[in-house]
């Protein structure tokens, strides 16, 4: 039976990993490291069932704990965190769930992190055209009460081709259009976690939806869909 709670065993691994970033001891605690992350994968997983019952979802995702430093001035070969991702199924829907597990600095986060050239384009021209119904859906009080702010990178002014005085362009300006959700560690630990999660997902529908309909259609509104 797959788990549905993140156990302070993980966090005090994860805390010893940042004071031992080496491979000697990992390789040491190797076997420990492995339970864990079994635990945190049958987590990623109920959390996976949680969400098909709202949501279809193409891939779970885990990502592993070993760093890619080839090209990083940070050496240390691993991690301090257990993160996993979900990507919704097919064409149609658009967007994406991740969770990040790490000591006092656990979140989840939803939206779309790198919109492709065109994708971001599509974008910011509906936002460009009518930003309406995407100020309805930030601004609704109980979506934002979860999810707070759109955030994400932005640019410091005005993309190529949109005009700096456009009324929308603190929305036109951002390269992501992210949400992100920070938990302490006692959240992180309670029994309601996985469930704390599934709402805080299911909470973003609208948003998805929205997105969705923009990244499938032209600015008619004539599919793009074959």
């Amino acid at each position: 039976m797959q788990s549905t709670l993140i156990t302070k065993d993980i966090f005090d691994f994860l805390k010893a990993l940042e004071k031992n970033n080496n491979r000697e001891w990992f390789t040491e605690h190797k076997s420990q490291f492995k339970a864990l992350e079994s635990k945190v994968k049958d987590f990623c997983k109920s959390v996976l069932q949680a969400l098909e019952e709202h949501d279809e979802i193409e891939k779970l995702k885990m990502f592993r704990i070993y760093r890619d430093v080839r090209f990083s001035k940070d050496k240390t070969p691993y991690k301090g965190h257990f993160a996993c991702s979900y990507s919704r199924l097919g064409a149609s829907l658009r967007g994406g769930y991740y969770i990040r597990l790490k000591p006092g600095e656990s979140f989840i986060a939803v939206g779309f992190w790198e919109p492709n050239k065109d994708d971001l384009l599509r974008i910011r021209k509906e936002l460009e055209t009518d930003s309406s119904d995407f100020r309805e859906i930030l601004n609704e009080p109980t979506f934002k009460k979860v999810w707070g702010d759109l955030q994400g990178e932005e640019l410091k002014t005005a993309p190529k081709g949109f005009d700096k005085e456009d009324p929308n362009i603190d929305l036109i300006r951002k390269k992501q259009f992210i949400f992100v959700k920070h938990f302490s560690d006692q959240e992180v630990f309670a029994p309601d976690f996985r469930n704390t999660i599934n709402e805080s997902f299911k909470a973003i529908r609208p948003y998805f939806d929205l997105i969705s309909e923009i990244l499938t259609t032209n600015l008619n509104g004539e599919t793009l869909l074959g």
